[in-house]
């Protein structure tokens, strides 16, 4: 009994619409191909209208840059360089150079000294320039001041009689004297010239 009952209720909503001149049996008369294009179309205009550009984002005219950081520059080592005569180093970095002594002059006398006593050149010429500062390598050379004399500026200038009475008026006592007093407090004359260049006195 609710089978037929059900049969007849399908039958009254569903298939008498669809007689002829209804709106579902006009729709079901359409062409399916018409309809399907029709489907396409649609969905085509919606894609195109829902497309989001760059334009439309405001990216059109953005520009990018990379930042690198640069490597950083090694830091130089310092290295030690090494100045003077084999003998002593120079505070000051300069070593005086060699010049050969006039024969006959004081300078040649103490050449002769200096190489007696195994220095070398360097040596020599260390001699020479402390000298130099000292007197000028006059044998009377006097220092109101402090009363020192003589080429190697003695102090006081009596001392150089210990090398000889003459010590007033000849070189070769002075020299002599003098490499003497070398030797004894700095070793060398290139150790004197050092002293002499810190402390501005031997």
């Amino acid at each position: 009994m609710f089978a037929v009952f059900a049969a007849a209720a399908f039958a009254g909503g569903y298939v008498l619409p669809l007689t002829a001149g209804s709106p579902r049996a006009e729709a079901a008369e359409l062409d399916p191909v018409s309809l399907y294009a029709s489907s396409i179309a649609d969905a085509q205009a919606y894609i195109a209208a829902s497309t989001v550009t760059d334009d439309d984002l405001g990216r059109a005219d953005m520009t990018y840059s990379v930042y690198v950081k640069p490597k950083p520059k090694p830091t130089p080592t310092p290295t030690a360089t090494s100045t003077g005569s084999s003998s002593s180093s120079r505070s000051s970095g300069w070593a005086p150079p060699f010049v050969s002594p006039d024969p006959g002059s004081a300078q040649a006398t103490a050449y002769e000294m200096v190489t007696a006593r195994g220095w070398g050149d360097d040596e020599f010429a260390c001699l020479v320039a402390l000298w130099k500062k000292e007197s000028g390598w006059r044998v009377n050379a006097y220092n109101k001041s402090s009363g020192a004399y003589g080429i190697p500026q003695a102090l006081p200038g009596s001392k150089m009689a210990s090398a000889g009475s003459d010590w007033e008026t000849n070189a070769a006592t002075q020299i002599a004297w003098g490499l003497g007093y070398i030797k004894g407090r700095y070793g060398t004359p290139c150790g004197a010239w050092d002293h002499s260049q810190r402390k501005g006195w031997y």
